[in-house]
C-alpha cells in the first residue's frame, strides 16, 4: 500500500472511529441502562474496541450482553471468554432456559424457528430482565435490504418491535432519545461501516479475532450445496454423508449447524482484506438463519431480532 493511499485509509477509519466513539457516547450520557449487545464476530470485536476508545482510561461502564444460544462454535466460547477477562467486562451471559438441555434445536424445531426461541425470544427476555432502554449492537446497513432501512438510533415498541415506518429521522448528530412507557433503543454505531472497513480497522488497531475467519482445514460435510464444519457429536449425519477435511474459513459467525463455510484461502487479514476487495458475494450469503425471501431478516426484526 502506497504512502496516499494509506492516508486516504486512515481518514477514512478516522472519520468513521469518530463518529461510531461518538454514538457510544452519546448512548452513555442519553439513557439509564445502555448495554452492548455482543455476538463475539468481527463487529462486535470492532464495536468493543470502540467502546474501550470512547471511555479511556475508565472502564467500559455498562455490561456486554452475549445471548448464547449452546449451538456457537467452541472457538467463539473461547474468545468471549478470554476477551471478558482481558479487557475487564462486565460479561452477561444469557440462554433461553426452554432450550438448555438440548431440548431446542436447528435439527428438533428447523432452523426459523429455533432462531425466533434461541436468538429473538432470548434477546427480549433478557432486555426486559435487565431493563436496559438503548442496546448497542454492530450491524452494519451494508449487510443485508433490511438493515439499511435501519436509522443508527433505532425505536424499538414495546415487545421490542421494529416498524421501519415509524423510524425518527436523523439530521446531523441531533438525536431524539425520549422514550415513551415501554419503548426502548436500538443503537448501531458502525452503521456507516462496510464489511472491508471492518477488517481494515482490526489490521488497523491490530485486534486479535476468532480464529475461524482464517483458512485452515476443518472437519465439514457438504450438505445441501453447502460446507458445514462438524464441531461436535451433536450434529446428526445423513445416511452417505461423510466428514471430510477442507480448507475453509468463515466469513459470518453465528451458530455453527446453521453457519456455511467459505472455501476461501484467505489465513492473515491481509489476505481477507485482499479477498474481499475482488469479492462480488454477501457476507450474509452462509447464515442459514437468514431463510429463503427478501422479507424473511426484516420479519425477524419486527419480532425484536436485533
Amino acid at each position: 500500500m502506497n504512502s496516499k493511499s494509506s492516508n486516504d485509509e486512515d481518514a477514512v477509519l478516522d472519520a468513521l472511529e469518530a463518529e461510531a466513539i461518538w454514538m457510544i457516547r452519546e448512548a452513555a450520557s442519553a439513557f439509564q441502562k445502555p448495554v452492548i449487545l455482543y455476538s463475539i464476530g468481527k463487529d462486535s470485536t470492532v464495536l468493543l474496541r470502540l467502546a474501550v476508545k470512547a471511555f479511556a482510561p475508565a472502564p467500559v461502564p455498562f455490561p456486554v450482553l452475549h445471548i448464547d444460544t449452546t449451538w456457537k462454535f467452541k472457538e467463539m466460547i473461547k474468545f468471549r471468554d478470554d476477551t471478558a477477562r482481558t479487557n475487564n467486562l462486565d460479561l452477561v451471559v444469557h440462554t433461553n432456559p426452554d432450550g438448555r438441555g438440548g431440548k431446542i434445536t436447528p435439527f428438533t424445531h428447523g432452523a426459523d424457528e429455533y432462531t425466533r426461541l434461541m436468538k429473538t425470544v432470548a434477546l427480549r427476555a433478557a432486555l426486559d430482565a435487565g431493563e436496559y432502554d438503548v442496546a448497542l449492537g454492530g450491524a452494519r446497513r451494508d449487510e443485508e435490504r433490511s438493515r439499511a432501512k435501519e436509522r443508527m438510533f433505532s425505536l424499538r415498541e414495546p415487545g421490542h418491535a421494529w416498524d421501519p415506518s415509524s423510524q425518527r429521522p436523523e439530521f446531523w448528530h441531533t438525536v431524539n432519545s425520549t422514550l415513551k412507557p415501554g419503548q426502548t433503543m436500538r443503537a448501531f454505531p458502525i452503521s456507516n461501516w462496510t464489511e472491508l472497513d471492518v477488517w481494515k480497522y482490526i489490521r488497523r488497531e491490530k485486534l486479535e479475532v476468532v480464529p475461524l475467519y482464517f483458512s485452515k482445514e476443518r472437519p465439514t460435510i457438504e450438505r445441501n450445496g453447502q460446507l458445514i464444519m462438524i464441531d461436535d457429536d451433536r450434529y446428526p449425519l445423513e445416511p452417505g454423508e461423510e466428514i471430510v477435511n477442507r480448507r475453509i474459513r468463515f466469513r459470518t459467525l453465528g451458530c455453527y449447524p446453521l453457519t456455511a463455510a467459505d472455501t476461501g484461502e484467505a489465513a492473515s487479514v491481509d489476505e481477507i482484506i485482499e479477498e474481499l476487495s475482488l469479492s462480488t458475494t454477501s457476507e450474509r450469503s452462509g447464515r442459514l438463519i437468514d431463510g429463503k425471501g427478501a422479507s424473511s431478516m426484516e420479519r425477524k426484526k419486527h419480532e425484536g431480532y436485533f
